[in-house]
């Protein structure tokens, strides 16, 4: 039996290269990055749903927001991008992205919680891009 070629394997999860307690909170910050990036999507569209306009109007804006937000995260800022690109353009498309979600939230008028969005999205974009960092140039 042969075994696979590496480059057909699926990429180790980020939290595959730590152990212990660091391998736990690696885990959980993987979590809330999920969490803030589909928050990120529901703010924008809930935000695009209030704006002055009749009824289609605010589903057309919405759709297209949103789906502006998805094609730009799946080409340039997911893991398995369309497109690779080096790790600053990554953190400066999800630093758009991050941001467009808590402007939605300072436009819904909670401008607390978008201050509050905007410093856990930061956080956890730090630690995503330190964990997922390139290991060979230790």
């Amino acid at each position: 039996m042969t075994q696979a070629n590496s480059s057909n394997r699926a990429p180790r999860p980020e939290w595959d290269h730590y152990s212990g307690i660091l391998r736990t909170f690696v885990m959980w910050n993987a979590l809330l990055a999920f969490v803030v990036e589909v928050a990120m999507l529901v703010f924008v569209g809930w935000w695009a749903l209030t704006l002055d306009l009749p009824w289609w109007g605010r589903i057309l804006v919405a759709a297209g927001a949103v789906g502006a937000l998805i094609a730009l995260w799946g080409s340039f800022a997911a893991p398995k991008a369309r497109f690779k690109v080096a790790t600053p353009a990554v953190v400066a498309v999800k630093v758009v992205a991050f941001a467009s979600g808590a402007v939605a939230l300072w436009g819904l008028g909670f401008g607390v919680a978008a201050l509050v969005y905007a410093v856990v999205a930061a956080l956890n974009l730090t630690v995503t891009t330190y964990v997922r960092r390139d290991r060979k140039r230790r």
